[in-house]
């Protein structure tokens, strides 16, 4: 579920930078950030990322069109990141 503007871009190929993920989500809308997260010591990436939209509606027009979508030789996960604000509150 999309409940920000914020995503989550999973199965990621190593050899992705920040730019060609940019560039990516560019294609459905304005990109606010795009992040791959690496591994502290080697900077070697972990093959997830984060990219964050400038509105919510870009957001999940960006899951629609690029979830499962081929890049760079592997199959994207796209999908709403999780959000921090709304777990305390989460009494389940």
């Amino acid at each position: 579920e999309v409940t920000s503007p914020k995503l989550y871009v999973g199965n990621l190929s190593y050899d992705a930078t920040e730019s060609d993920l940019f560039e990516l989500f560019k294609g459905v809308g304005t990109v606010k950030t795009a992040e791959i997260v690496s591994h502290k010591y080697n900077e070697k990436s972990k093959g997830f990322g984060f990219v964050t939209m400038t509105a919510i509606d870009e957001a999940k027009r960006a899951v629609v069109e690029l979830h499962d979508k081929e890049f760079m030789g592997r199959k994207l996960v796209v999908s709403g990141a999780k959000t921090s604000e709304r777990e305390p509150n989460y009494r389940g």
